[in-house]
């Protein structure tokens, strides 16, 4: 990370602004809060059906490896969702989050 960026972050992090990332980069086990969904109408309209709205807490569970599907839990329900798709969720992570930008 350069220079620039790394002293943005930390300055985020001082001022308790959550980090928005894409579902992908935040590390497993994490309580996310949706913050919205940057996708066509058909993949938004899939993802609010299963709950997947701003506002919502989900749980990254499981990650598998060679860029494969994710599981998350929303409202009690595990999902398996493809890496695609869950790369157009932002979500709000918290402060730990340390993944690159």
């Amino acid at each position: 990370m350069n220079n620039t960026i790394t002293k943005k972050l930390k300055h985020v992090e001082r001022q308790g602004i959550p980090l928005i990332r894409c579902l992908t980069q935040c590390e497993k086990n994490e309580v996310l809060l949706v913050d919205s969904v940057n996708s066509g109408g058909n993949a938004k309209n899939r993802l609010a059906n299963l709950g997947i709205i701003p506002g919502s807490k989900i749980i990254k569970k499981k990650i598998a490896p060679l860029k494969g599907p994710l599981e998350i839990e929303i409202k009690g329900s595990k999902l398996i969702i493809g890496r695609g798709l869950a790369s157009k969720i932002l979500v709000k992570c918290p402060k730990k989050c340390q993944s690159e930008i």
